[in-house]
């Protein structure tokens, strides 16, 4: 179920956000606001200041989706993984005819949701590297980041300005 995020102003229109759900994808052109809830999970926002038009993805997990055999049918690109949600913006970066270095980002989450389990895998620090090598590798300013701790973050990104709002309150600093 998408988790409701309040909506927030675009040259007074505004209009219900495209709420994204774990692995899911998405991007366009301005007006449109796009929301997500994160954990240990990752989102980075594209965004192209001229054009006003960018993306986000919601990354689950580091690294490729593990092979399906024998599969003679070209399988979908799975946005749970990071290197499925990164070629699902190169592919759209292409389609829209501009260049990664245009965009500028944003990252967020990577969170550590169980602090208190010494031996838990450091999911959230993974997600975060994986993304900035993603960055890195294209050239893409990262304007914003705010990740790790032990909260959870939802944010609203807005195509018109390129803005993101972050509500986020750590667990461990009440």
């Amino acid at each position: 179920m998408p988790i409701p995020v309040p909506a927030m102003a675009s040259n007074d229109t505004a209009s219900a956000p495209i709420n994204l759900a774990p692995g899911e994808f998405h991007f366009c052109a301005a007006p449109a606001q796009l929301g997500t809830l994160l954990g240990s999970c990752v989102t980075i926002t594209l965004w192209h200041p001229r054009r006003q038009l960018g993306g986000m993805c919601h990354i689950l997990l580091p690294g490729a989706a593990p092979r399906i055999a024998a599969s003679t049918a070209t399988p979908a690109l799975d946005g749970r993984y990071a290197e499925a949600a990164f070629a699902l913006f190169d592919a759209a970066i292409t389609r829209h005819g501009s260049r990664p270095r245009e965009y500028q980002a944003r990252l967020f989450g990577g969170g550590n949701m169980f602090p208190a389990m010494k031996t838990f895998s450091p999911l959230g620090r993974q997600n975060i590297e994986a993304a900035r090598a993603f960055l890195e590798t294209r050239r893409i300013p990262l304007l914003e980041e705010h990740t790790g701790g032990t909260g959870r973050r939802k944010l609203l990104f807005d195509l018109d300005s390129g803005e993101v709002r972050l509500q986020y309150a750590d667990p461990q600093k009440r």
